[in-house]
């Protein structure tokens, strides 16, 4: 009895351990990510929203009508939400596309004030213009002066100004003079 109680407190301990050391990797990877170029912009696309694209009858008013953050979504982002808040980086600004599963993804990272913004909005069925949005977010980035910038997007809206490709919940540190871009995870990858 002694011998399990023992080794079940060792397990505890263990995981506790892999934990603590687990949110100390996430941290160290978005202030290396943010430092190596100097970003002061970071793209998210949003957490684990299964499916494929929207479906036919889609509404942005509607949220039922869209794709929408799983239970592992939502757990996801409140485990980047931890990692932020716990790094030495303090965005002045957070911004979401329209897109519910976005706007979930944002406030669940709980990171205090945000906002939703148009040039973050998923083109990827022509259910925003392109064209329009990406000059929209060009002229935003253009217009970052110090400070960083958290902007909550879609794959799409990320490849097209970063040319990466990232998976659900993933990060990409982009300095928006120089155009260099670096992705990373602040969830280890446990999500997808």
């Amino acid at each position: 009895m002694r011998f399990m109680i023992l080794t079940l407190l060792f397990a505890v301990v263990l995981i506790t351990d892999v934990e603590a050391t687990s949110n100390l990797k996430a941290v160290d990877n978005l202030n290396e990510a943010v430092t190596t170029i100097d970003a002061n912009v970071v793209f998210m696309r949003h957490a684990l929203a299964p499916g494929f694209g929207d479906p036919d009858d889609f509404d942005l008013t509607l949220c039922r009508s869209q794709r929408n953050l799983s239970g592992a979504g939502q757990a996801q982002a409140k485990k980047i939400g931890v990692a932020i808040r716990k790094s030495i980086v303090n965005f002045k600004e957070v911004i979401s596309s329209e897109w519910c599963r976005c706007k979930d993804t944002t406030a669940l990272l709980n990171l205090g004030k945000w906002q939703t913004f148009e040039g973050l909005n998923s083109f990827f069925q022509d259910y925003a213009d392109k064209t329009l949005t990406l000059g929209v977010l060009q002229k935003k980035l253009d217009s970052i002066e110090s400070g960083f910038t958290l902007m909550v997007t879609h794959q799409v809206v990320i490849n097209a100004i970063t040319k990466n490709v990232v998976r659900s919940g993933e990060l990409v540190a982009y300095n928006s003079k120089t155009k260099e871009s670096f992705v990373f995870s602040l969830d280890d990858g446990h999500f997808n």
